[in-house]
């Protein structure tokens, strides 16, 4: 038994030389449940930012990475799983060096930040914790609704302000290998499989994408938003490889989406119009069952605006001679993918499981944005997205969410007038 109780104190030592010296603080978010019985009774949460934003560093030797995004993993500190984990330290980090701030019930996230004349692209990614601070808070919302407040109007062409829902672990993927866990940022993944460095905090030796649903609640700048469900025919967190990752693979990577610019209406989204983007304003959607119940089948995703004290129905627009207003079976018939990965139905059964809140701000040096705000999505022309000219003309662009509720359907917002 001795002997035991050593091996075990043993493991323990080797696994917490995983996570560094300097300490990690979590900035306070305060957030809200919500119920038509009891109202909005505050919830202590705070937020953590992606793994990858931390320090993470040789044993012994801050100056040697274990591998970023840019880099990948590092070969010859990370050739195996293990041996990764026997030889890297994760640390705290400073969050306001990566554009993130948060006060009372607001976040703030930029893109770039400019110090001594200096400018550099952070690009965070953050997740809400529980009341704990220990583990993901998972929102099941099958039958719920959530609310936000948001301010896009220094988001310009090609930038993007999202907030969004995984299916990640509760934990982050903590473990023998992981000791850090959702503490620390680990266990990203979405629906577009990912390929990131490690996968649920342990080494992705492999090369291989972290898939699993997402629910797209807000992806938007000042010219156009859209409202996508990503469907996998899987539940939690999946490593997908080879062909599992392709366009055929276990996710549905372009989703069903509802874009007013994209489906005809140019007026109704954008800097005064109906939906004015110049000022804040509150974001609202809805996940409906069948049966108004959280055990029911997810049949429709609704979407309201509040703003001035004035509740704003979604955009009505003409689909094949039907005019629509939200995401049914029936309107997401045409996106064959998402349907043949399980469509709604499957959305709604990940949603009951519960899923990640994250928060994010980034732009795309590839495609510049333009699914989103460009080439019939949005006002925006093609080249307005580049980074680079970003940058240069709108190094202060961010976004600001606060205000964030969840809880019964109608009890989150101001109905106003």
């Amino acid at each position: 038994m001795a002997r035991l109780l050593a091996a075990a104190c043993l493991i323990h030592l080797v696994t917490a030389q995983q996570i560094g010296k300097i300490p990690e603080i979590h900035p306070k978010l305060q957030t809200w449940k919500c119920s038509t019985l009891t109202g909005c009774v505050p919830h202590d949460t705070s937020i953590v930012i992606d793994a990858l934003s931390h320090p993470l560093h040789e044993v012994g030797n801050s100056s040697v990475s274990c591998g970023n995004w840019d880099t990948g993993l590092n070969p010859t500190l990370c050739a195996t799983e293990e041996s990764c984990a026997e030889n890297c330290v994760l640390e705290g980090t400073d969050y306001a060096s990566h554009g993130v701030q948060t006060r009372g019930d607001s976040l703030v996230m930029h893109q770039y930040l400019t110090v001594n004349g200096t400018t550099s692209v952070v690009t965070p990614r953050v997740y809400l914790l529980d009341e704990s601070g220990k583990n993901y808070d998972m929102l099941r919302m099958l039958n719920q609704e959530i609310s936000f407040d948001v301010d896009v109007s220094s988001l310009v062409c090609g930038m993007n302000g999202a907030l969004y829902l995984a299916e990640m672990e509760e934990s982050g993927g903590r473990g023998a290998l992981n000791p850090a866990g959702a503490q620390y940022g680990t266990g990203y993944c979405d629906a577009q499989c990912s390929v990131d460095p490690w996968i649920n905090g342990v080494a992705n030796v492999d090369g291989a994408g972290a898939c699993c649903n997402e629910m797209d609640l807000w992806e938007a700048n000042a010219l156009s938003t859209a409202l996508t469900p990503h469907a996998c025919n899987i539940s939690g967190v999946y490593s997908c490889e080879g062909d599992s990752c392709g366009s055929d693979g276990v996710c549905d990577k372009s989703g069903c989406g509802f874009n007013p610019y994209a489906l005809g209406d140019h007026d109704y989204y954008g800097y005064k119009e109906v939906v004015d983007t110049s000022k804040r304003f509150t974001v609202v959607t809805q996940f409906v069952t069948d049966d108004q119940t959280a055990s029911g089948s997810l049949t429709e995703i609704r979407r309201l605006y509040v703003q001035n004290n004035k509740v704003i129905q979604n955009a009505v627009v003409n689909v094949t001679g039907t005019e629509v207003d939200s995401l049914t079976n029936e309107y997401c018939e045409s996106a064959s993918y998402f349907e043949e990965m399980g469509g709604l139905k499957q959305i709604g059964k990940a949603l009951g499981r519960g899923m990640v809140l994250i928060f994010a701000i980034w732009n795309d040096s590839g495609a510049y944005m333009n699914w989103l705000d460009s080439e019939g999505s949005g006002p925006c022309n093609s080249t307005e997205g580049n980074p680079a000219l970003i940058e240069a003309e709108h190094p202060g662009t961010s976004v600001t969410f606060a205000n964030i509720r969840w809880g019964d359907i109608g009890s989150t917002y101001s109905h106003g007038q």
